[in-house]
């Protein structure tokens, strides 16, 4: 989980403490803006500020436009309507060149880095001090670059690494750099700890602190309804390409911020339903995979959601791995309805009832450049071909059915998967699965990456299918999804289960604890 915020005497002030929000103009503001596509009204008539020295985040489910919103401003794409004013004047922005003159730059989810190129040369690209007859000043390059460092108190950096023998963390450091060395007045950051660690946070956090102390407005968009309350002050929500509200965070809170984002109450995230347990459908008897997966012996149930918890590296996922044969067990014995097994492969899993929605979606899951229809009947082709032919009609009917069970919000069965947003990807992903009618699904991180509201949706599904006798294997980082959608949570560490407990005893400090390896 991200830091929580420490004490008030470390923070920088925040926007609000130095002055009232009624009183300092916009550095930058989007007055009435509209934005549509072909067949889409990404925005309607969209409102939104940002002061001078503030972390302003700005909220809402995949599709409400925030993507749209920020492309506007920086100069991806040009508003159909309303205006937009830099310190006041009015200004239109051709291109994100013209928003990097501006001093507006925005770090995306995507990386936009040179892997084989230094770090001096990545945050001075394009607009490198060079000497009198043009060369490249390179003593001046690498001096700019520790200034920078030092200014954000980056002391475990060197401006000659290579950038892509760098960590996720660092890399996304080095994008903050570049916007810096080109007096970037406003940073606008997209999702931006979607990949990172726990220590990775801590660091991206204290950084933000310090842009803010110095004066630099920061545009924040994350589904993590936490990181607003440790970092912003104020909050915008966006909710099907309207403005909803914008609020100071100190008066708001967490219920408030998803009633506005999904337009209802969600009283729980967590929708569980208590189901008939039935019998043992999945068994491991002493499992083993080394180094990650060490005698490992568990059951669950016909109807029944068992999660999985543990820290990154505990063996999780590389245990779900060795159930579905993408790398088989190399010791112990895998059960399916009592009956010993033998699973090899994937297809064999897939023969023995046994589905598996990995953690990454995009690069295991799906193929992005494929369409709804032909993702949806990955799983089952071979019940689809006749006579080496794949049945059109019947390919297409199975999407249409899995659109209309799971909500999937798409323009039709021939719009391409890589476009939809991240819930719905999950969505066509556990479609895909279920199509082969499983007895045993395990779901690898199902909610990661999407939305509140998505989050929800994924969740209602979980329940029904667990009533409808689905065994279920849940791995999850998210202690709340955990103790809220289990019943019961295992604990993994160091590739062998370290602890178990029945729902009504699986408190947070003692699953906490077992992970960690305390009392």
């Amino acid at each position: 989980m991200p830091p929580t915020e420490p004490p008030i005497a470390e923070q920088a002030p925040r926007a609000g403490d130095r002055m009232s929000a009624a009183a300092q103009q916009p550095v930058l503001a989007l007055e009435g803006v509209t934005k549509s596509f072909p067949g889409v009204q990404a925005l309607r008539g969209v409102s939104f500020d940002i002061l001078p020295g503030e972390v302003h985040a700005l909220l809402g489910e995949n599709g409400a436009g925030k993507s749209t919103l920020i492309k506007i401003m920086s100069g991806v794409h040009h508003a159909d309507g309303g205006t937009m004013r830099l310190d006041g004047q009015p200004i239109r922005l051709g291109s994100p060149l013209a928003a990097r003159a501006a001093g507006i730059a925005t770090i995306y989810q995507e990386l936009l880095l040179f892997p084989e190129l230094t770090v001096a040369e990545n945050v001075f690209m394009g607009h490198a001090p060079r000497r009198r007859w043009g060369a490249l000043d390179w003593p001046a390059i690498r001096e700019r670059t520790r200034t920078l460092f030092a200014a954000l108190d980056i002391n475990d950096l060197d401006p000659a690494q290579v950038v892509g023998a760098l960590s996720v963390g660092n890399r996304q450091r080095v994008e903050i750099l570049r916007a810096l060395s080109q007096d970037a007045r406003i940073l606008v950051m997209d999702e931006p700890t979607a990949a990172l660690t726990e220590h990775d946070v801590a660091r991206l956090f204290a950084i933000v602190r310090r842009l803010r102390a110095r004066g630099v407005s920061i545009v924040y968009i994350t589904h993590r309804l936490e990181e607003v309350f440790a970092l912003a002050d104020r909050v915008t929500v966006l909710r099907d390409g309207e403005h909803v509200a914008t609020r100071p965070v100190a008066e708001t809170d967490r219920a408030d911020l998803i009633h506005m984002m999904v337009g209802r109450r969600i009283e729980s995230l967590f929708p569980k339903t208590a189901v008939k347990i039935g019998p043992p459908v999945l068994e491991l008897r002493g499992l083993s995979r080394p180094p990650l997966t060490r005698d490992v012996s568990l059951t669950v149930h016909a109807g029944e959601i068992v999660g999985l918890a543990g820290l990154v590296g505990s063996g999780r996922s590389e245990l779900a791995q060795a159930i579905f044969g993408a790398t088989p067990a190399t010791g112990g014995s895998i059960l399916v309805n009592g009956q010993a097994v033998r699973v090899r492969s994937v297809a064999e899993a897939r023969r023995l009832g046994i589905a598996y929605v990995p953690e990454d979606r995009a690069t295991q899951g799906l193929i992005r450049p494929m369409t709804v229809r032909e993702n949806t009947s990955l799983a089952v082709l071979s019940d689809l071909a006749r006579l080496g032919f794949i049945d059109r009609a019947a390919e297409a009917r199975l999407a249409q059915e899995t659109v209309a069970q799971f909500g999937v919000r798409t323009a039709g069965i021939e719009q391409v998967v890589g476009r939809l947003s991240g819930g719905n990807q999950q969505k066509i992903v556990l479609g895909k699965w279920l199509a082969a009618k499983p007895k045993i699904l395990i779901l690898d991180e199902p909610t990661r990456g999407i939305d509140v509201g998505a989050k929800a949706e994924i969740h209602r599904l979980m329940s029904e299918l667990a009533g409808r006798g689905l065994a279920v294997l849940m791995i999850s980082s998210e202690l709340p999804e955990v103790l809220g959608m289990s019943d019961r949570v295992l604990v993994m560490r160091d590739g062998a289960l370290a602890g178990a407990f029945p729902r009504a005893e699986a408190a947070q400090e003692r699953v906490a604890a077992a992970m960690m390896g305390g009392a």
